[in-house]
């Protein structure tokens, strides 16, 4: 019997298993390579891991930007995309800025998708460096409002 909470269920269970074995390759190769590479190599190498466990991973992905019912190409790109569900945003920083987090939260509303993780290899512990992002995106925007006319 299907039922949509019977659904949600499910859709979380595999968002959870996507963010489990992203943050499990994610230490492998940061036991691996450890701290001081470009971002780049993690970002291969990732990519490596989670495509051995059976995901799709897609690697820069642009983001186009929608304004005005055009879809507008300004340069972003998604680090990773696992199964077309889970942002992975990968820096290899002394320090993650609030505005790291705003970046991927932004990925996140303009992509609409709810999960994303924030992985800075640059680290001692590379528990210390990741950090879930939840995008409480439910459906789009209503449409905006005519502009009052001048009094």
């Amino acid at each position: 019997m299907f039922n949509a909470e019977g659904a949600e269920d499910a859709e979380q269970g595999l968002i959870n298993r996507l963010t489990d074995t992203t943050i499990g390759g994610a230490v492998r190769v940061h036991s691996e390579l450890g701290p001081g590479l470009l971002e780049s190599a993690y970002i291969a190498c990732l990519a490596y891991e989670l495509r051995k466990c059976g995901f799709d991973v897609q690697k820069q992905v642009t983001l186009p930007v929608k304004y005005d019912s055009v879809e507008l190409d300004v340069g972003y790109r998604i680090d990773l995309l696992v199964n077309d569900a889970v942002i992975v945003e990968v820096k290899a920083l002394a320090n993650v800025l609030p505005v790291h987090e705003a970046q991927l939260l932004s990925y996140l509303r303009l992509s609409q998708r709810t999960v994303g993780l924030l992985i800075n290899f640059h680290v001692e512990r590379l528990k210390d460096g990741i950090r879930p992002v939840v995008n409480n995106y439910i459906g789009p925007a209503l449409p905006p409002r005519p502009p009052r006319p001048p009094r």
